[in-house]
């Protein structure tokens, strides 16, 4: 047990108003009554035309929200009160603050200058830019629209930005002409030209001269005052359209409304997230994960959001530390790797004026919640949910205990489950496949250029007919806290018996000789117990003798089990990860099974496209 709730919050205030002191009670009612919780959030929308009600049908997938009703998300987002909206670092360029008026004045200007290009509600603006003021201040004017916004991060490949945008077709592209990574200047230009002719819908390409070495688009986009208005706009309007990480074929292109955002992140980053009026919001990201949807949506609470762009191991892992304490922020999120990285490498940071510290992109060993709580003296707010409903359903509560290892509860309006392989909750301790029984309002709207829905209907409800599954592996205990131990489509199956990929990784990259690492599973077909193979990424200097592989297996053997040993240790140049993140578990097992790498995985969508390389090469070798 590392922090007990104490004193008041939001969430507080909103469980006392509605008769409840225990969150599990609060948390039934929500689930319970899906009309009358989403409701008591709706009460804070500001309604250009009223709906006939708030859920008129719960099935799934096809749930109906709000019908008749109509809003706009940056209408909430562009506040008239006045308070300081943005703060934004750079490695690039001097920090830059906006008020809520100036930020107000330059979205206006915006949505002036894309109706002068031609934008009308529905089109398509597509970004390629870091997380900057003008990345969040052309997706509001787009959104003020009624356009339809999709961004991309600078570090993206040509094929990883050409495969996304292609298939929404945007009418313009705004972009920069470069940025600097710590110390690195690196050019972009050429890569623009190549995404631009390989996206034929394009008809302007607005820059934004942010290295300083190409024209200066958005000068022009803005000079011209403009009436600040909101196009109103159905509860299902298309907000965004938000890409899977694309590790197999296309990338699904996801499709979120006004509404169903609006009500969802409204709840979370208040309630949950305990974030609020007067609050610095700081969650590092960049503008190809969804993080950055989920940050930007400070603004809906009147909090101060303070964007970063750059290397956030630059000079040193106390770089976000370091902005966080400066910029007095309040409430700071990572992700977990970076969380055991600093921890690895004897960080300690000064807390300032931080109350939570946030954790998310994969499962946080109780290692990570001890060193926060350790060297920080905050909780550790740790949530997972996903790009397909663009927030969280399993994390933190204030009215909740915070223990190490664990996520704390089902967040509200969220029915989570663990279900065993024919459907049936499982009972509390046992693992199962993370599914959602009723509907969320930011599920997706649905995939773009989807007819009939029939993809997305395949992506997560062909499983359990009427039930939303997510594919990762969960556990609840008796309270209601869990843990995720990986996706369910990396399972590790020993003789039966089912592994968490986030087991193997807490474990091994504990050790100093090992930088990353990646485990996969080849079954076998005659239904043996199959091939453990465990690949490392070494640490400089270190080298994979037998000293270091006995450690190794020592460790997973007495922390876990012996049925975690593998069967092999091998090192390798690079762990492949998403541009996201995330580790390519599943590509490389199909690839070590003889798929051919292009058809494994996407090379686009790898933060290094090289990864895969000794794979594939070890996968030819065994073949020959």
């Amino acid at each position: 047990m590392l922090w007990q709730p104490t004193g008041d919050s939001a969430l507080h205030r909103f469980a006392r108003s509605h008769g409840f002191e225990r969150y599990a009670d609060l948390h039934a009612w929500s689930i319970d009554d899906l009309e009358g919780f989403w409701a008591a959030i709706a009460a804070d929308v500001t309604w250009i035309t009223r709906p006939d009600r708030v859920l008129a049908d719960a099935s799934m997938p096809g749930a109906v929200w709000c019908p008749g009703g109509a809003l706009s998300y940056p209408q909430h987002a562009l506040s008239d009160e006045p308070f300081l909206a943005v703060v934004a670092h750079s490695q690039t360029r001097a920090p830059i603050e906006l008020t809520s008026d100036e930020l107000r004045e330059q979205v206006a200007r915006c949505a002036a200058g894309l109706r002068r290009l031609g934008v009308q509600r529905g089109d398509r603006v597509a970004a390629f830019l870091p997380n900057i003021p003008e990345t969040l201040i052309a997706f509001l004017a787009t959104a003020s629209l009624g356009a339809v916004w999709s961004s991309c991060a600078p570090e993206f490949g040509t094929r990883a930005v050409v495969d996304r945008f292609s298939q929404i077709e945007p009418r313009v592209l705004l972009t920069i002409d470069g940025y600097r990574y710590g110390a690195r200047d690196i050019d972009k230009r050429a890569q623009v030209d190549e995404i631009v002719a390989g996206l034929p819908s394009v008809e302007q390409v607005v820059v934004v001269r942010y290295l300083g070495t190409g024209d200066d688009g958005w000068s022009d986009l803005l000079r011209e005052p403009g009436p600040l208005a909101f196009e109103p706009v159905p509860f299902d309007h298309p907000l965004y359209v938000l890409f899977s990480s694309g590790t197999t074929g296309l990338p699904k292109p996801i499709v979120h409304g006004h509404g169903g955002i609006l009500l969802e992140h409204l709840k979370v980053l208040s309630l949950h997230q305990d974030v609020g009026a007067g609050d610095r919001f700081l969650w590092f990201t960049t503008t190809g994960w969804m993080m950055w949807n989920y940050l930007v949506s400070g603004l809906l609470h009147r909090s101060t959001i303070v964007l970063f762009d750059g290397d956030p191991a630059y000079p040193d892992l106390g770089t976000l530390w370091r902005l966080a304490h400066d910029t007095e922020t309040t409430v700071f999120g990572v992700s977990a790797p970076f969380l055991m990285a600093c921890r690895k490498e004897g960080v300690v940071p000064e807390r300032g004026a931080l109350r939570w510290v946030g954790s998310t992109g994969a499962p946080l060993p109780a290692a990570g919640f001890r060193w926060v709580h350790e060297t920080i003296g905050v909780p550790v707010s740790s949530i997972s949910g996903g790009t397909d409903v663009c927030t969280a359903f399993v994390g933190s509560t204030p009215m909740t205990p915070v223990r190490a290892g664990e996520i704390s509860a089902r967040l509200l309006g969220c029915a989570v489950e663990a279900f065993t392989p024919d459907g049936t909750p499982c009972q509390p301790g046992v693992t199962g496949e993370l599914v959602l029984t009723r509907p969320m309002p930011s599920m997706p709207v649905g995939f773009w250029r989807d007819d009939g829905g029939r993809r997305y209907r395949a992506a997560y409800f062909d499983d359990f007919p009427g039930v939303w599954r997510h594919g990762d592996w969960i556990t609840f205990t008796d309270d209601g806290a869990c843990t995720i131990t990986g996706r369910s489509d990396a399972t590790l199956n020993r003789g039966g018996v089912r592994l968490g990929t986030s087991d193997f990784y807490a474990v091994v990259e504990a050790l100093p000789e090992v930088a990353d690492s990646l485990v996969v599973h080849r079954e076998d077909d005659e239904g043996g117990a199959g091939e453990l193979l465990l690949f490392v990424q070494l640490a400089a200097d270190a080298a994979l003798d037998d000293d270091l592989v006995a450690r190794i297996r020592s460790a997973l053997r007495t922390e876990l089990s012996p049925r975690h040993v593998p069967d092999a240790i091998e090192a390798v140049p690079i762990v492949p990860r998403t541009l996201s993140g995330k580790k390519l578990e599943v590509p490389v097992k199909r690839i070590l099974d003889g798929v051919p790498p292009e058809v494994a995985a996407s090379a686009g969508s790898l933060s290094d496209p090289t990864a895969l390389d000794w794979f594939v090469a070890r996968a030819t070798s065994a073949r020959g």
